[in-house]
């Protein structure tokens, strides 16, 4: 491909084509063109332009399968040439323009004989997309803001041609692995499977609520969904290894339900489940095949407030003393949400035993008596407890999450 000398090349080549046209032939702008009074062409190139259809991929026979290059840079080029006739006369100058014209009209393309020799290293003439000449329409709209932008040249009858394309090859090296001797086990190749896999679209939560809570049943919702040779999978920041569970055995598609630990479980205690936000998705194995899964898909898993203490206390400045499941991992994020505000813990207290509920202390600054109580909430790495009781008729706050002010 070319050095960035080509779009020299290519003027120059312009150039050696109009030299039997006019005495003078010249590469100058406009304003600066015109010398003496003698017969002269004047080749500007005044603007170039991206093409894109060259621009996101290496140019063929520079890469073989599985090696990288980069693409080459794709010029357009924009030439303005003007005639200037004997004395300035127009019946010379348009006699000179049709000369031009009529000669670029008969080379549409150029070949290497054209190119090579008339400068050194560009290699133009080997790059192997033919670099076409083709007419460029100005409109008179156009052609005045052009020339009103050489300042105080004089219009003479001009027209536009386009040259394209030019590929400046990269600098930047290309990478060539070695080849792929085996394709997988056995040289096999890749495992195909007959029919759509598995996508998750959204997940539903019982009683409407925001986010799961231990000991619920998550419904998830998508395409193509199965509960043969397939497993749930759970990964947390804070977990090591993903946490599979399967699911209910479905009947539909669009829908599938998975049952989460209940709050007693010694595993949840022991915060294999720790609160907070949860990659979830689906794997499946068939034997015979290696596993794949499917999209992935967020679910918020609330803390759960087991006690606070005291459950009255007078205003001024109180010390709550909140215990809450799943146990709170080093590095988690905790925080009370009390009346508005957002209230950092004093302490976090989290025992070596694992059946132990991590204790919680906070510090409530210049409370005031309410005629009624406050409904308090945990939040853990953005999720927040849900202090609501659903097993009445209507859904309301839980009494043992408040605390009365008196």
């Amino acid at each position: 491909m070319s050095s960035p000398a080509a779009l020299a090349t290519v003027t120059a080549t312009l150039q050696h084509l109009l030299n039997d046209v006019a005495s003078s032939v010249t590469t100058q702008p406009p304003s600066t063109a015109r010398s003496g009074n003698g017969e002269q062409i004047n080749i500007f190139l005044y603007s170039t332009n991206y093409n894109t259809a060259f621009s996101n991929a290496p140019m063929p026979a520079e890469t073989r399968n599985g090696e990288h290059a980069y693409p080459p840079l794709p010029l357009v080029l924009k030439y303005l040439i003007t005639a200037y006739g004997a004395n300035d006369d127009d019946i010379s100058g348009q006699q000179l323009m049709g000369q031009a014209m009529s000669i670029l009209h008969d080379h549409p393309l150029l070949g290497s004989s054209d190119i090579e020799g008339i400068t050194p290293d560009s290699n133009l003439q080997q790059q192997f997309e033919r670099i076409r000449i083709t007419p460029d329409t100005l409109s008179l709209d156009d052609m005045s803001k052009l020339w009103s932008s050489f300042q105080s040249a004089e219009y003479r009858l001009s027209t536009g041609y386009e040259v394209s394309v030019v590929l400046i090859e990269s600098s930047r090296a290309s990478r060539t692995p070695l080849p792929v001797l085996k394709r997988g086990a056995d040289d096999m190749g890749p495992d195909v499977i007959a029919g759509p896999s598995p996508s998750l679209s959204a997940l539903r939560f019982v009683n409407q609520k925001p986010a799961a809570e231990l000991g619920d049943a998550v419904t998830l919702l998508g395409a193509h969904l199965s509960s043969d040779d397939t497993h749930v999978r759970f990964q947390h920041p804070q977990l090591d290894d993903p946490i599979d569970i399967q699911p209910e055995i479905n009947q539909q598609s669009d829908k599938m339900e998975v049952q989460l630990p209940a709050p007693a479980d010694d595993a949840v205690l022991g915060s294999k489940w720790p609160a907070g936000f949860y990659t979830l998705l689906l794997v499946t194995h068939r034997p015979g095949t290696q596993a794949w899964s499917s999209n992935s898909v967020a679910l918020p898993l609330s803390p759960n407030v087991a006690s606070i203490s005291p459950a009255t206390a007078p205003a001024g400045n109180v010390t709550l003393t909140i215990e809450c499941l799943p146990q709170i991992r080093e590095g988690q994020s905790v925080a009370l949400l009390f009346n508005g505000q957002m209230i950092s813990p004093d302490s976090v207290v989290t025992p070596a035993d694992p059946t132990a509920l991590t204790t919680l202390t906070f510090t409530l600054t210049d409370t005031v008596a309410s005629a009624t109580p406050y409904v308090l909430r945990i939040r853990v790495d953005g999720v927040d407890s849900i202090p609501v009781d659903f097993s009445a008729s209507t859904p309301q706050f839980d009494s043992s999450q408040m605390v009365t002010i008196t």
